[in-house]
């Protein structure tokens, strides 16, 4: 591994600015680009539901780099190099089909992009849970959670821009580019070996018989899908009531990135200094504040300040939640046991995907009920909250 703090923690962020490029062009962009090849909300909602199946599978990927030293190169190493090759491969491909006239190959070339992302993603987290101390993972997790928000930060209001000045085919080229940022840091890590406390071993599973583990991957389903539901409503709701740009919707992601590399940041400090418990529930009341007001926003003026608030409750929860399923992920089954929470987390999003969009299709409900309605989930979980830390308390 790499013998630097520093290098170690660039490494794992430019790892996850790598997704967040890609997740800029999601989150800004992608609604956006549908509609106007004259597809539906309904249609982005099955598409980021089905694009994001390979982030449910990829449990089946996280037991194979536990299992399988590919090339004598190590457990995380080759298939994280692997990984960042079929993403960048894909996007050079992708600009070439129209989703209007050829939809469901679209969706199967962003289901093989999502399928790299998930290799290296899940081979990341493995590479991050068998290196990082116990002290140091609300740190590291901020690392990362920061490093994809940089890269939503850094490239939104760019792809906004090159969406409307220059071409869409420049859009994804450039996120194929970006792509291939890590493999410098990836190329120089030498794996330990793991010890034989660390070797995979299938009764390390029986962890998900606890109720504390159950209780967590249920509250992470609800966290995710009220969050990415929300998200992904943001710009076509900007859109349709204030009639934005596409490069006003990239400097509204911009702002909302920001939001997330300082709710990363606090996130990670939070869980460090505070305690998981109070944390969870500091994420939790925020998330749940910033969308209720998203769904009163009276002008396009007063949503700068709302998206920020948004991006920054975003990042706390998302870092509390990676930092409390790293805190009871099982060493034996690391990238196994991580990915499961992840693909759960998943599941979440997908569904939030497909009911912010089926929702807002709605003439009855539209964006603003959506907002009201997705947000009312966060209560849900607070029931789950005593079973997660009940251990903890005693």
């Amino acid at each position: 591994m790499l013998k630097s703090k520093t290098a170690r923690y660039a490494m794992f962020g430019s790892l996850y600015f790598s997704q967040g490029t890609v997740f800029s062009y999601f989150t800004s962009l992608n609604a956006l680009y549908f509609l106007s090849r004259g597809l539906s909300m309904a249609d982005v909602g099955i598409f980021g539901a089905i694009a994001l199946i390979p982030f449910v599978i990829k449990i089946f990927l996280g037991m194979l780099s536990d299992k399988v030293n590919l090339f004598g190169m190590g457990h995380r190493k080759p298939y994280i190099i692997i990984g960042l090759l079929i993403q960048t491969l894909c996007l050079v491909i992708v600009p070439f089909i129209d989703p209007a006239d050829d939809y469901w190959l679209f969706v199967a070339t962003a289901f093989i992009l999502q399928l790299g992302m998930a290799l290296y993603d899940t081979c990341t987290d493995g590479l991050a849970l068998d290196t990082t101390p116990g002290d140091e993972q609300g740190t590291i997790q901020g690392f990362m959670v920061g490093g994809r928000a940089a890269g939503v930060v850094i490239t939104a209001s760019i792809l906004g821009w090159l969406a409307q000045e220059v071409s869409w085919t420049a859009v994804f080229w450039l996120l194929g580019a970006l792509t291939l940022i890590p493999l410098p840091f990836v190329f120089s890590i030498k794996e330990e070996e793991k010890s034989a406390e660390e070797e995979f071993d299938w009764s390390a599973f029986s962890a998900f018989k606890d109720k504390q583990i159950i209780a967590l991957a249920a509250a992470g389903f609800l966290f995710f899908m009220v969050i990415a539901g929300t998200n992904q409503n943001v710009n076509p709701f900007l859109e349709a009531d204030f009639g934005i740009s596409l490069r006003t919707a990239g400097l509204y992601t911009t702002l909302w990135g920001i939001g997330v590399v300082l709710g990363g940041m606090l996130g990670g400090r939070l869980i460090d200094r505070i305690g998981q418990r109070k944390s969870t529930r500091i994420a939790l009341f925020f998330s749940f504040i910033s969308i209720l007001i998203l769904a009163v926003i009276p002008n396009p003026g007063f949503a700068w300040p709302i998206v920020f608030i948004f991006g920054l409750s975003y990042g706390t929860y998302q870092t509390v939640y990676f930092a409390l399923a790293m805190h009871y992920t099982e060493k034996r089954i690391a990238a196994s046991m991580f990915s499961i929470f992840m693909a759960v987390t998943n599941i979440g999003q997908g569904v939030g995907f497909a009911l912010a969009g089926g929702l807002a299709d709605v003439p009855a409900i539209g964006f603003r009920w959506a907002f009201v309605i997705i947000t009312i989930f966060n209560l849900i979980a607070l029931p789950l909250l005593p079973h997660v830390f009940g251990k903890e308390a005693s």
